[in-house]
């Protein structure tokens, strides 16, 4: 039986790991779908046992938020909210600043993927107008987008589950992150600086924007909304029924069928999920998992400057293996065994994120960006492979020990 989960989890991660799997072309949802229904054929689950390994907590928040981001965005609020940004950066560099810590803030408290989804068409459209090169500010969206939503239990699906399995309170979360999160930021926008401050034109035409549209009302009573959720979540509320919560709130308010947003919410996001809940549950129920950490606990001391090390490039060199969700459902149960309980699931989360910026295929935000704006500017992988391995390097280099101090000053 151990030998049937661990192939069909080998054959499932070949399907999700590679975008198309030449043996089985289906998709990463699919291939999920696939493993998960092996899992429960061959007899390594009952469906009582599959049903137990999906998350619903991370299913309900990650439903939930992509909901409220997308009530949030639908009337032109991320469209508002750039044509300010620009009108206050004045020149192209600024804007490039902006934009990034634009797309840090929404990505803390609106989920990465989806703020990807809906601002990579602004930005396109803003650059387009101002003849602005599309590679710089493509590639500061997405890495800027996975690093700030390393600093929220709802920036991204890895820290959804990291909150639901390490029971981590959200503020206690964002007080412990916040601090190597802004760090990394600041590495961020001096490398941004490095490769591409020289390139980019004197200033910027202001005109162009002249008659950009604006927020609609709707939009900015969604944004509101979603300010408190996020007043909900910082006074410890239970994170999926307080999105919920939000969600309801509109469909009250607003008196309109929601049937369109509805139908923009990315399904297959949360089949893809809901497989791999099931796929990881049925490795780790043969106890292939706890022998494999048992051998590679002793390098792995959070105690240590070589523990710290190892555990980090273990996370980094498996977030890009099988993608950092994958990564963490993995390290979820054994990573309480490792000294520091609360600094070892911060840190899981960190770094699993960060090391999304390591190529473009790191992370789905990267793949949005890039998808979303193929249509303008093909975003090459070696193009961002440039950014993306300096970024990662730097701000592995500056987070990390922040969040080891900022773990024993808390203690």
């Amino acid at each position: 039986m151990k030998a049937v989960a661990l192939l069909i989890f080998a054959a499932t991660y070949a399907i999700v790991a590679v975008r198309r799997f030449r043996p089985l072309p289906v998709g990463r949802p699919a291939g999920a779908l696939l493993g998960a229904t092996a899992m429960v054929a061959t007899g390594v689950l009952t469906p009582s046992d599959a049903y137990a390994a999906i998350d619903h907590d991370t299913i309900m928040l990650l439903f939930g938020m992509m909901l409220l981001t997308a009530w949030i965005t639908d009337g032109g609020a991320l469209d508002g909210l750039v044509r300010a940004v620009v009108r206050r950066a004045r020149t192209p560099w600024r804007l490039l600043v902006a934009l990034s810590l634009l797309s840090a803030v929404l990505s803390a408290f609106l989920v990465n993927d989806t703020v990807c989804v809906f601002l990579t068409p602004v930005v396109v459209v803003t650059c387009q107008r101002a003849g602005l090169p599309l590679g710089p500010y493509l590639v500061a969206l997405a890495t800027s987008a996975n690093i700030g939503s390393a600093c929220t239990l709802v920036g991204n699906p890895q820290n959804m589950i990291i909150g639901s399995r390490s029971g981590i309170p959200f503020t206690e979360f964002l007080l412990r992150s916040l601090p190597a999160t802004a760090a990394a930021m600041a590495a961020q926008i001096g490398l941004l600086r490095v490769f591409y401050g020289r390139g980019l034109p004197d200033r910027l035409d202001l005109e162009a924007f002249d008659d950009a549209p604006g927020a609609h009302a709707r939009s900015r009573l969604a944004a509101w909304v979603g300010l408190g959720v996020m007043i909900g979540f910082l006074a410890g509320l239970h994170m999926g029924f307080t999105a919920l919560a939000g969600v309801a709130v509109l469909l009250v308010v607003q008196r309109r069928d929601p049937a369109a947003l509805f139908a923009r919410l990315d399904w297959t996001l949360l089949v893809f999920f809901a497989g791999l809940f099931v796929v990881v549950g049925g490795l780790q129920h043969t106890g292939l998992v706890d022998v494999a950490i048992g051998r590679v606990r002793p390098w792995l001391d959070l105690g240590s400057l070589e523990g710290q090390a190892a555990f980090t490039a273990l996370l980094v060199a498996g977030s890009n293996l099988v993608s950092n969700v994958p990564m963490v459902m993995l390290a979820g149960p054994w990573v309480d065994r490792l000294g520091d309980p609360d600094l070892a699931w911060v840190e899981l989360a960190f770094v699993t994120t960060v090391a999304g910026n390591l190529t473009l295929l790191g992370s789905m935000a990267n793949l949005i960006v890039a998808e979303r704006a193929r249509d303008a500017y093909d975003l090459g992988f070696v193009e961002y492979l440039r950014f993306g391995v300096a970024t990662t390097l730097a701000s592995l280099a500056v987070g990390v020990p922040i969040l080891v101090l900022t773990a024993r000053l808390a203690g």
